[in-house]
């Protein structure tokens, strides 16, 4: 019997756990501050239990730690490298869905040191994204074929038909993760050019995408796009981007929000006695007028009839309900986010993730591949998001068990032996790329 520690169940665990358990030689323990979602999950299955745990309890950590062959954190990419030390000192490997920070990457040495497979990065996005991307690299480059373009663009989004708020989104996880993605920096490669945008103008003019049957989506960088030029093994490419996919007047609403100052996280009491307008009122140039929707508009200088403020009016932040009582204006925002911003039960979400290269084969001639995932949720059970994050991680941890992965250290999903078992895997599980080739015509 092997034993798997889950540390974390929230939005996303439930499919990938309930993949481990439909595994009778694996035990899986999920512990978490709340235990109450995890029973209704492990219920049934006499190769699983739900424990609360504290995390910054270390000696139960610990404890629990050494019980187990590997450690699926879940948690929040900042208990990452604190989890990652323990499972160093007792032997355990360990899986996140999260990015590699400089902290996990410094531990490489550690774990290679006690032979140990430390693998990151097993979700969608990041997960999904790389290992698709690299089975067509791989594949391109092995027959004499260059990567010149590559572009790359994922987002979780509400189903077509259950679009139907302002905003064009729902949140699938914790919207003060997606709100706080406004702060990140983003770096690229087009057409030779290296392109730096600073967080503050990340939402500004993005650029548009059009998915056949799906209809024209903006998209806005993610992130530093071009350490993957190396990590992809692109030489020859003279663009690497990659990008978020959002339904039109998304990217231009955030940026409002931010311009207007709602992403502080300033500890202020005294927004706790306050109206959402208040709050607002506060960040605002000009407060003359007792007419928020002109005070709004003339500090963001934009027409008092922009669909930007219909959004903004709509979501609440103009009127006279008390905030959420936290102390800080992300926060409130956030929490008004998930209320307003949601999926009802009978309600789908979507995954879109579409690779597009443009390569020059062997022959010398120009074509353009794309690789395209349309990923929907299943109405009244899981999410795409939950799937598409938590069943890669499952999977992984299922080849590291069975000792099919021969490779120790901090890892991501970017080698044949770890992507093309898993991508496989998901087919059977119903996700999967659709590739298809054209020539290139440049004009």
């Amino acid at each position: 019997m092997k034993n798997i520690l889950v540390l974390g169940a929230g939005f996303v665990s439930k499919p990938g756990v309930k993949y481990l358990l439909s595994h009778k030689d694996y035990f899986i323990t999920v512990a978490s501050l709340s235990i109450k979602n995890i029973s209704k999950i492990i219920k049934g299955h006499q190769n699983g239990k739900a424990v609360q745990l504290d995390v910054k309890n270390t000696d139960e950590l610990i404890a629990l730690i050494k019980q187990n062959d590997i450690v699926i954190s879940l948690l929040p990419w900042t208990y990452h490298v604190d989890v990652a030390k323990l499972c160093i000192e007792y032997k355990t490997h360990m899986i996140t869905t999260s990015y590699v920070c400089e902290g996990m990457r410094a531990l490489d040495s550690k774990v290679k040191n006690k032979n140990l497979l430390f693998l990151n990065e097993m979700g969608i996005d990041p997960g999904i994204d790389h290992m698709s991307a690299m089975k067509i690299i791989d594949e391109v480059q092995n027959v004499g074929g260059k990567i010149l373009h590559f572009y790359s663009f994922c987002g979780g989004l509400p189903a077509p038909e259950h679009n139907n708020n302002p905003f064009g989104y729902k949140f699938s996880w914790s919207p003060k993760g997606v709100v706080l993605a406004s702060r990140n920096s983003a770096l690229y490669l087009e057409n030779g050019e290296k392109i730096t945008i600073e967080g503050k103008n990340l939402f500004k003019n993005p650029r548009q995408e059009h998915i056949v049957d799906l209809g024209t989506f903006e998209v806005y960088p993610n992130r530093d796009s071009l350490q993957y030029k190396n990590l992809y093994g692109l030489k020859d490419a003279l663009t690497v981007m990659r990008g978020t996919y959002r339904n039109i007047g998304w990217c231009e609403t955030l940026k409002a929000i931010v311009d207007i100052g709602l992403i502080d996280e300033t500890p202020d009491d005294s927004l706790k006695e306050k109206t959402y307008q208040q709050m607002v009122r506060e960040l605002l140039n000009n407060t003359e007028s007792k007419n928020i929707r002109f005070d709004v508009a003339h500090t963001l200088n934009i027409d008092q009839n922009s669909p930007i403020l219909d959004r903004l009016e709509w979501l609440g932040l103009f009127s006279d309900k008390n905030v959420m009582k936290s102390d800080n204006k992300l926060d409130n925002l956030s929490e008004l986010l998930q209320k307003k911003l949601y999926f009802k039960p009978d309600e789908r979400d979507m995954i879109l993730l579409q690779h597009k290269f443009i390569i020059k084969n062997e022959k010398n001639e120009k074509k353009l591949i794309t690789s395209t995932l349309i990923e929907y949720g299943i109405p009244n059970g899981d999410s795409s998001m939950a799937r598409t994050v938590s069943l890669p991680l499952a999977i992984g941890v299922k080849l590291i068990l069975d000792d099919k992965i021969n490779l120790t250290g901090v890892r991501i999903p970017i080698m044949k032996e770890i992507y093309k078992p898993v991508l496989l895997e998901l087919e059977q599980l119903g996700i999967k790329m659709n590739e298809q080739k054209w020539n290139y015509d440049e004009n």
